[in-house]
């Protein structure tokens, strides 16, 4: 074990997956420059051939991993930011997504494709955005979205390994954050598999990416008033461990979805759907999604850290479904 950034766990996973296994390469903007620090030295350490620049082309160099994953390579793509996804839609929904099922399973597509949600830093709208919710629409893509450093690097492993695509989304508010993570090069978490960060009671707080940790400090503000909750983090939004979810709805009777991006067809409203069709018989009170709303971000930090989920949203959120008073919110 030892005590790594969300940033140090993404490094030490590409770099064991690289050493691994020779058909593992990197292909993405600036990767050889090193901008957020998950390739330190790989281009003295693995070499040219397998770190490589590429054109400012989502389009093309996604495309081409594409190309590259059906002949047997085991591509990591590293798009930057979430928002750079959108010019290689064609690309991922028409093809990745697409090809093993239209080839009836003659091509497999060992793809990671890496992308950082750098939102709430005043990034304006253009490159602030949570897509993974329009990414769990298409059939044919795994998605993984983790909250700590352990799951994100047994995750991102996992990820290299498996034959299918996977998008990995990576959220930047989590970049700072240490937990203790193995050092064993076959660490791996198993992708379709949630986990409960914390046990309760009284309610289940199901959160997404960067909700993970607000969720988590809302619990214990909550357990300091008496009130009980279970924080489960998914991991995986597709596979999605919805087992997980219901077992523990049946359990409490409540639920809260946490989610970073929008409210309209959010990864919230899916988990939402999912237990009122199959739980509603244990459910004491309405589902409660706390997101954020559909708007384009701001440039303006007063204005856009209050969209995103806060402790105080989720924590009167709780009271409310509870049925303890709610303090009032600030106008």
């Amino acid at each position: 074990m030892a005590k790594i950034t969300f940033l140090e766990a993404i490094q030490q996973a590409q770099a064991e997956e690289l050493e691994r296994d020779p058909r593992v390469f990197m292909m993405g903007e600036d990767i050889r420059c090193n901008v957020f620090g998950t390739t330190t030295g790989f281009v003295e350490r693995f070499g040219e051939e397998r770190i490589r620049d590429t054109p400012i082309s989502e389009n093309g160099f996604i495309g081409a991993a594409g190309g590259a994953a059906m002949v047997g390579m085991r591509p990591i793509v590293d798009a930057t930011l979430s928002s750079f996804l959108y010019p290689a839609m064609d690309q991922i929904c028409s093809i990745i997504a697409k090809s093993r099922y239209i080839y009836g399973g003659q091509a497999k597509l060992p793809l990671v494709i890496r992308s950082c949600m750098f939102y709430g830093n005043s990034n304006a709208a253009q490159h602030s955005d949570r897509p993974y919710s329009m990414f769990m629409n298409m059939p044919g893509l795994k998605i993984i979205a983790p909250s700590d450093p352990a799951d994100m690097k047994g995750l991102l492993k996992a990820a290299i390994r498996d034959d299918d695509p996977v998008l990995c989304f990576e959220d930047g508010t989590c970049w700072m954050a240490k937990a203790d993570v193995p050092d064993d090069p076959d660490f791996l978490v198993p992708i379709g598999k949630g986990d409960i960060k914390r046990e309760g009671t009284d309610l289940t707080i199901i959160a997404i990416a960067g909700g993970v940790p607000t969720a988590l400090k809302a619990a214990r503000q909550l357990a300091a008033d008496g009130i009980s909750a279970e924080v489960i983090d998914p991991r995986t939004l597709v596979p999605l461990d919805r087992d997980m979810i219901l077992n523990s709805v049946r359990k409490t009777g409540r639920a809260i979805c946490v989610d970073p991006a929008h409210r309209t067809c959010s990864a919230a409203s899916e988990i939402a759907a999912t237990i009122v069709e199959q739980a509603f018989d244990a459910l004491r009170a309405p589902v409660i999604r706390v997101t954020t709303p559909d708007t384009h971000l701001p440039f303006s930090p007063h204005i856009e850290k209050p969209l995103y989920p806060t402790v105080d949203r989720i924590v009167a959120a709780a009271r409310r479904i509870v049925g303890a008073p709610v303090a009032p919110q600030p106008a």
